[in-house]
């Protein structure tokens, strides 16, 4: 059976509700290989019907509790829900512990909800390279609801705000300095700001501290609520529900989410073509070609920005090389 044939029986099945095709689908795309690619591309004009929800913040502030949490009660409305859960992968095994799965453990018979842990296996930004592909492959399945949860995440790890719909920011009560933690970056991306373990002191301080900060930033047309939970204790979950579906509404309603719907699809191709591009370079002649390119580097007789062009006018002459392939060929990856 060739690569597109079992693509398109792939998606076939997946589409028909069988949920090993699921599993499978998602393993092929996280591996990016040539049947996960086509099949990709075959679902894609199947999604856009899923709500996704990102759930990002620092390490500990309760992500997989939260998490766990507003899939229950999404499930309690009736809706089928999908977990994307990354964890971080170790820099010397390059294996990742995925205890979100273990904190989810009581989700995992469920047959309206499926857990899919990831390892970032090196990828920076909070998430696995390929989050964006499994979340649309969820969608695609029918799926509700996909929940992404990001590692535990700085000021700098923003890339859950292309994935997702609709991005929870966690803070907490002593962490340190709450400003300092929250006050560049990461709080940028934020629809709803969440003040989790709010049973604890200084939840009114950190809540003042957001509702401060939000003050001074540029009215825009989303006014962004702070909403205080208690996660292990289920409370203010309504209220984050209620936050979640007004976010939702409004964007559904409103005239500037088209350009930011723009905005987010270009972020997504050019985080793509990254991915893309790193792929090509694992595998084939490209590799060695790169450890020839590295040596020169290491040896200082050329500098890393001449080797990067040099390495991208290799990768266009193999495309060039390829040109007679089909179109379609090339949307399958195997160019």
């Amino acid at each position: 059976m060739s690569r597109g044939s079992d693509a398109g029986d792939l998606v076939r099945r997946l589409l028909g509700g069988e949920r090993r095709a699921l599993s499978r689908a998602i393993s092929e795309v996280e591996n990016e290989s040539a049947t996960g690619l086509e099949a990709l591309r075959l679902l894609y004009p199947h999604t856009g019907r899923a709500q996704s929800i990102g759930i990002t913040g620092s390490a500990g502030a309760g992500k997989s509790t939260l998490t766990a949490v507003l899939a229950k009660a999404f499930r309690a409305e009736g809706r089928t829900v999908a977990v994307i859960a990354v964890d971080p992968s170790s820099p010397f095994s390059h294996g990742a512990l995925l205890g979100d799965r273990i904190r989810m453990q009581d989700l995992t018979n469920d047959p309206g909800t499926f857990i899919r842990s990831m390892a970032t296996r090196g990828s920076a930004g909070g998430l696995a390279a390929t989050a964006a592909d499994v979340a649309a492959v969820f969608d695609a399945a029918g799926r509700d609801i996909v929940i992404i949860e990001t590692v535990g995440a700085g000021q700098d790890e923003v890339k859950i705000a292309s994935v997702a719909q609709t991005t929870l920011v966690l803070n907490t009560p002593g962490m340190g300095d709450d400003i300092q933690a929250i006050k560049a970056g990461i709080i940028e991306i934020a629809d709803v700001l969440v003040v989790n373990k709010a049973d604890l002191p200084g939840a009114d301080a950190v809540e003042a501290q957001l509702q401060a900060l939000l003050s001074l930033a540029p009215a825009g047309d989303w006014q962004i609520p702070v909403v205080k939970v208690s996660a292990t204790k289920s409370n203010g979950i309504q209220e984050l529900l209620d936050a979640i579906a007004t976010h939702r509404a409004h964007l559904q309603a409103s005239k500037p989410a088209d350009s930011a719907r723009y905005g987010q699809a270009r972020r997504q191709i050019l985080a793509a073509v990254h991915a893309e591009l790193e792929r090509r370079l694992r595998i084939g002649e490209l590799d060695s070609q790169l450890d020839s390119l590295a040596a020169g580097v290491a040896e200082r007789t050329t500098d890393p920005r001449s080797a990067a062009v040099e390495l991208l006018q290799r990768i266009n002459g193999q495309w060039v090389k390829k040109g007679n392939a089909s179109e379609h060929d090339v949307n399958r990856g195997t160019c």
